[in-house]
């Protein structure tokens, strides 16, 4: 080993009996109730150290608090993001129907920078965000009916300082299928803002918000879910042995034109691609977010 560069050790959770859930199944209620409480203990652990330094933001003493990297254009990311709204326009088309959907893509590429910049960067709610919490960035550990009883949030590389909505919004249309998410809602803030509340009570802390201020946080911010469902639901849906190996490929563009090939392939023979995608866009505009 060589002293001048730092080690990760990692333990392996899977002899405990942690495991991972069907990404192409989408988290059903038990599972994503889990998610949510864990985010409320981890945005209200956040505030609690912020508190012990509150005159020092904690970027600054923590400097694994990176940029975002899709509002950052430093990044480069830009062109896979627009290559991914591409791919989401085309398969609108495929699909028929969503003429609306598609010109709101349209007119979203033009000012998507601008408004991930917007709703990704700092909040008065600011805490420190998972970034990247979806079905494949958490374990579950089960008991002997097959029941979830606890989780892991894993690969914690790009966390954030935001608006703890934004991790709600990137699971809840990453992870969540339509008919899960849409009549449950309501009930899903509730248990986040409950879990939420009680770490802040117990610290003899005052809650950073009431809970029509996350809900009307939530809602303001509730078109990053079609934005994320482009991003990441293509990637997602894929069979085991249609994904792409994100180490191997020389560069995203390969990645990109690969998933493409593939998701098109997919629409015939995966009619989980079409619900979920679609159910996010359905949503949208029964919401009046797609005019």
């Amino acid at each position: 080993m060589d002293k001048t560069k730092e080690v990760i050790l990692l333990e392996d959770l899977r002899p405990q009996g942690y495991q991972m859930f069907d990404r192409r199944r989408g988290l059903d209620v038990a599972h994503i109730t889990l998610i949510l409480k864990e985010l409320g203990r981890l945005h209200a652990s956040s505030r609690l150290l912020q508190a012990k330094t509150p005159d020092q933001d904690l970027s600054v003493t923590h400097d694994f608090l990176v940029p975002d990297i899709v509002a950052d254009e430093s990044m480069g990311y830009r062109d896979v993001f627009d290559r991914q709204l591409d791919q989401s326009i085309e398969l609108l088309e495929r699909f028929g129907g969503y003429e609306r959907s598609i010109a709101w893509v349209k007119s979203l590429k033009l000012e998507f920078v601008k408004l991930m910049k917007k709703h990704l960067g700092r909040s008065k709610y600011n805490g420190v965000c998972h970034g990247d919490c979806w079905n494949n960035n958490v374990l579950f550990r089960y008991n002997d009916d097959g029941e979830p009883v606890e989780v892991m949030l894993l690969d914690l590389q790009i966390n954030r300082l935001s608006s703890p909505v934004t991790d709600l919004i990137y699971l809840m249309y990453t992870s969540l299928n339509g008919e899960v998410r849409i009549p449950n809602l309501n009930t899903f803030l509730d248990t986040y803002y409950d879990t939420f509340n009680t770490v802040m009570e117990t610290a003899g802390m005052d809650m950073i918000f009431t809970r029509s201020e996350l809900l009307k946080e939530f809602w303001s911010m509730n078109g990053l879910g079609a934005i994320y469902a482009m991003i990441v639901v293509p990637f997602m849906l894929l069979e085991p042995e249609d994904t792409p190996d994100f180490n191997k490929a020389e560069n995203m563009e390969e990645i990109l034109l690969e998933v493409k090939e593939k998701t098109l392939e997919a629409i015939d023979k995966n009619p989980l691609m079409k619900q979920k995608f679609l159910s996010v866009f359905d949503e949208m505009m029964d919401l009046g977010l797609i005019p």
